[in-house]
């Protein structure tokens, strides 16, 4: 059977998929996109669970940027959009872009093998697809392929159970149920106040306590929104040339240049304000344990002043310096655990043992009997959905191999050894730390334009050289040495068990320090690029 042929693939259907496939079809490339799910959403069509929503502000911090037509034309119903509305959006935008013909949905990428010979990807799916395109682009997102249930005895499991990243498209009823949530990352802080309402008992397994502050919902700023449409294109440009810094942080100074009554009066403000500005309250927090400690101390005390039980407060209390661990943003998260059908359970005390027929076993012989389980585990960040795609180069080497003591790119953008392949918004980038969406655009704008470039010079192929992975893991290394954050074991914290380094993976100073390298270096004839002709006839 012959190749389909394409110039450009693109994996993946959220955000950057469809902005993606509309600006490379605007540049002239015939484009098939692919994605598993059976609709556009990318994570957020896997992420529906009870309480899922955005946890930055939707009208200026999650939302296209490129087009006044699009900005303008969907008016959010909150501050923080709920998963729902996301998937609502990003069907309309897909439609008013007409990229919904481009894409092959229930389709997995399953192998992405590079052919030299021919300078070409060669694509198989699960569904007996075999195509060839010239580029491929892995929209798949930093957070989207799930971390399995590591618990043993699932399988005889007699009740219902969920994982929170590929929750199923239907109603689920948790009343008068015995519910378990095993997880109180994000979702599980997302998911927890909603199942409680409806639960006979709920039972959180918690093994980490993080920080959660609150979100402060509400309606969106329709003025804001005016203000920021007025003046699109300038607006995008700021976003990309600013630090990323929550609205109310940008006249911040170093904890102790306040007062102890000021920094009280600055945290009260954010507090009240809600969002992820506690994280970035004064300008030292990331760098300074003491100033660090100075609002994480102000949050537990918060904790402790919602949360009535002195003992089940403290468990709930993180001893971590605050930021380091992405902060959460909640709705009635603390509330929940002064009700009579909450039971906390700390399970780095003691541990989960098994899953067994009727409920949850726990190291030191406790069975919590349940209907449902929820597990709210978290993704395999970074090349977790690039791994399951099953992407090869010419050796036989996987991104990750290339990886292995930490990311090792160009921009973030491609990786040595895989020519024509990129993967926006991965480590190297400012990822998950920065507004995804407009890096998307970012990314995508960059891919085309050095795409053009090669139309331009008569190029077949563009690689990420091993001297510039040097130069930007340099760099990178650079802005993020400082960081409280690097020193703290998380997901964003690549560790070598040989000497102990750590690397920080996502580019750590923001957007403003990120985006003038890439375009100094790409102005510089793409420095950290190397490009290739054909091969003669």
């Amino acid at each position: 059977m012959s190749d389909e042929k394409f110039d450009i693939a693109v994996i993946g259907a959220g955000f950057g998929g469809v902005y993606a496939a509309h600006r490379f079809r605007e540049a002239s490339l015939s484009v098939v996109g692919i994605d598993g799910a059976s609709g556009f959403g990318g994570t957020w069509y896997h992420n529906t669970y009870p309480g899922s929503r955005v946890d930055t502000d939707s009208v200026d911090m999650y939302s296209y940027l490129f087009s006044r037509e699009i900005y303008e034309g969907w008016v959010w119903r909150e501050r923080y959009a709920t998963a729902q509305e996301l998937m609502e959006h990003i069907n309309w935008v897909a439609d008013k872009l007409d990229v919904r013909r481009l894409f092959r949905f229930d389709t997995w990428l399953r192998e992405a093998q590079w052919s030299p010979e021919n300078g070409r990807w060669h694509l198989e799916t699960d569904k007996g697809d075999v195509i060839s395109c010239r580029f491929l682009v892995m929209c798949t997102g930093n957070l989207s392929e799930p971390k399995p249930v590591p618990f043993p005895g699932l399988d005889r499991f007699k009740g219902e159970w969920y994982t929170s990243n590929r929750w199923p498209h239907r109603e689920i009823s948790f009343k008068n149920k015995r519910v378990a949530i095993v997880g109180t990352g994000a979702s599980g802080v997302q998911a927890v106040p909603v199942v409680a309402q409806d639960a006979s008992h709920l039972f959180v397994f918690q093994r980490t306590a993080h920080y959660a502050v609150p979100a402060r919902n509400g309606p969106h700023n329709i003025e804001l929104q005016r203000k920021i449409a007025a003046n699109l294109a300038d607006y995008k440009e700021s976003v990309l040339a600013r630090a990323t810094l929550p609205t109310g942080q940008e006249d911040r100074k170093k904890a102790l240049e306040y007062t102890p009554d000021e920094r009280r009066a600055r945290m009260e403000k954010q507090w009240a304000y809600g969002g992820h500005g506690m994280a970035y309250v004064f300008e030292d927090i990331g760098t300074n344990y003491e100033s660090n400690e100075i609002a994480a101390e102000f949050v537990r005390k918060k904790i402790r002043e919602q949360v009535r039980d002195p003992e089940i407060a403290e468990k709930l209390c993180p001893d971590y310096p605050l930021g380091t661990r992405r902060l959460i943003l909640e709705i009635d998260y603390y509330d929940c655990f002064n009700r009579d059908n909450v039971t906390l359970v700390d399970v780095k005390c003691n541990p989960i043992e098994e899953i067994t027929e009727t409920g949850i076993l726990t190291r030191d012989g406790t069975l919590y009997p349940v209907d449902i389980i929820i597990f709210a585990l978290g993704f395999k960040a970074f090349l977790g959905a690039i791994d399951k795609a099953g992407v090869i180069n010419e050796k036989g080497q996987t991104p990750r191999d290339i990886w292995a003591r930490g990311p090792r790119t160009v921009f973030g953008l491609m990786t040595p050894g895989f020519p024509n392949l990129f993967h926006t918004t991965n480590a190297g980038s400012p990822s998950v730390l920065g507004p995804l969406i407009v890096q998307n655009e970012f990314h995508c704008d960059w891919i085309a334009d050095c795409i053009a470039h090669m139309e331009r010079e008569g190029y077949a192929t563009v690689e990420a050289t091993d001297e510039g992975a040097d130069i930007w893991s340099g760099k990178s290394a650079a802005v993020s040495e400082n960081m409280i954050r690097r020193q703290v074991d998380n997901y964003m914290v690549h560790v070598n068990a040989d000497d102990g380094s750590r690397i920080f993976q996502p580019w750590g100073a923001g957007m403003s320090t990120y985006v003038p390298e890439v375009r100094a270096m790409t102005a510089r004839n793409y420095e950290g690029f190397a490009f290739k002709s054909p091969p003669a006839q």
